[in-house]
């Protein structure tokens, strides 16, 4: 009697992979492997929206700007300056009654080349970085390194630069102080271990041959990158050159149960919602799919969420499937829902002194749903309604899905956010619902390929309720 009573009263919060099938474990790690095919060529947003398009218009997606008009079925993308992106499909229901959204951003953290990056020291040259996003620092020394980005010259010419990932390619590296020469460094606090200034990129070692020369190694660099790109030093004043780890994305443990790569916040829901989109033929409610950028820096900018850009979309939509008129993008987001879809902190019990177990995500449980984010007394944060929590279940539970509900830590020790609060601004039902992450923002983060299929099986129930 008390074992049934506790089936009937409990929340049941049980590992994921108890209560499936051999087809369906199959279909997981078959989901898993496309996933880190996209990672490896998508480490970058504008990798990320290259390889987004090419997968949308094998679907059948078209550019925004080819229709004239918009129906019922017609499915949509719209790049903004080739580091964010919006894609669609048309609902027979009228827009002016909603759309469903799910939102996810592409920009992970990384290092970013300074301006003037290139210069050199006894014998070394060194590109000089700012970090981007919330790193530790001392995590990017010693690690293999690749430079990804565009180089844009003053005469509009664009030069596409990746450079450490193939295996015949050189890698780089930020060195650190060897542990006999460190007692100082060892003696400062975690965060300042390594300061921002000092990580510095190796690039090379080889003087160019001509002793009238300055700056020998310097030149010998400057001298490869001119005659394999035809640049010059000032041409770095153009560009956007970023600093990535050069791991691949591998399958982690004996078992093959978990994914271990950079960049899955955010990419793992981005991936998921994407594939999910493409799966979808005809939707009642128009979906809409968010591949944000700039979410890392507070999405700000033109190609963040905090932008029109989106607005602008939308607008387009209401114009070309002829229902627009005055004010009648306001009464869309009133109407609308939207997931945000952001990786939640996994529970890891090597640090559990951060979080509450009882209100933690777990990985290898399901999908993970915040209700709110924010800071100590929910700072920042969108904190969804009963009303629309109770929806996104009934979702969930009809369409056999698990999941868990979390806080991201204990309260007063951190907090973080997504773009929830952006839509909630609007006038959007938001909820935060994405895969939770061992190592977020570390350069090898980890998660569980459970969830990974969970998070797609969530966005497709989500678009096709």
């Amino acid at each position: 009697m008390e074992e049934n009573l506790n089936d009937k009263l409990f929340n049941k919060k049980e590992v994921g992979w108890k209560n499936i099938d051999d087809r369906e474990k199959e279909a997981i790690f078959s989901f898993s492997n496309e996933y880190m095919n996209f990672l490896n060529t998508s480490k970058t947003e504008r990798e990320a929206v290259q390889t987004a398009k090419q997968i949308a218009e094998s679907n059948g997606f078209r550019d925004l700007m080819t229709f004239d008009s918009l129906n019922p079925g017609d499915k949509v993308y719209f790049i903004n300056r080739e580091k964010s992106m919006y894609l669609t499909i048309i609902g027979t229901e009228k827009l002016e009654n909603g759309i469903q959204i799910v939102g996810a951003h592409i920009d992970s953290p990384r290092l970013d080349l300074k301006p003037n990056p290139l210069y050199e020291d006894s014998g070394f040259a060194y590109f000089k970085t700012h970090y981007y996003g919330g790193i530790k620092k001392y995590q990017w020394t010693t690690i293999p390194l690749s430079i990804h980005g565009v180089i844009v010259k003053a005469n509009g010419e664009k030069i596409t630069i990746n450079i450490g990932e193939d295996d015949n390619d050189p890698i780089f590296t930020i060195s650190d102080l060897l542990p006999h020469l460190a007692q100082d460094q060892m003696e400062k606090k975690l965060k300042n271990g390594i300061d921002g200034e000092d990580l510095n990129v190796l690039l090379g070692s080889i003087p160019y041959d001509d002793e009238k020369a300055s700056e020998k190694v310097k030149l010998n660099i400057l001298n490869i990158l001119n005659q394999k790109y035809n640049i010059t030093e000032a041409d770095f004043l153009s560009s956007e050159l970023e600093i990535v780890p050069a791991f691949k994305a591998r399958s982690l443990g004996f078992d093959a149960s978990m994914v271990a790569a950079y960049g899955q916040d955010d990419k793992v829901c981005a991936y998921t919602s994407l594939a999910a989109m493409m799966s979808l033929s005809n939707v009642k409610t128009t979906a809409v799919c968010i591949l944000s950028d700039k979410e890392e820096i507070g999405s700000m900018g033109n190609t963040g969420m905090e932008s029109h850009m989106f607005d602008y979309f939308i607008s387009e939509l209401l114009n070309k499937t002829g229902e627009n008129r005055l004010n009648l993008l306001d009464k869309v987001f009133c109407f609308s829902r939207i997931l945000s879809a952001d990786v939640d902190a996994g529970y890891d019990p090597i640090y559990a002194s951060v979080s509450d177990k009882t209100n933690a995500a777990f990985l290898g449980r399901g999908v993970g749903l915040n209700k709110y984010t924010g800071a100590r007394g929910k700072s920042g944060a969108s904190d969804a309604n009963a009303e629309f929590v109770a929806w996104i279940r009934n979702v969930l539970e009809k369409n056999n899905i698990q999941y868990q509900i979390s806080e991201l830590g204990k309260v007063d020790v951190g907090g973080g956010g997504t773009i929830a609060y952006i839509l909630a601004n609007k006038g959007v039902d938001v909820i935060d619902c994405g895969v939770p992450v061992l190592s977020m923002h570390a350069p090898y983060e980890v998660t569980s390929k459970y969830d990974i299929y969970s998070a797609y099986k969530t966005y497709k129930a989500f678009w096709e309720e």
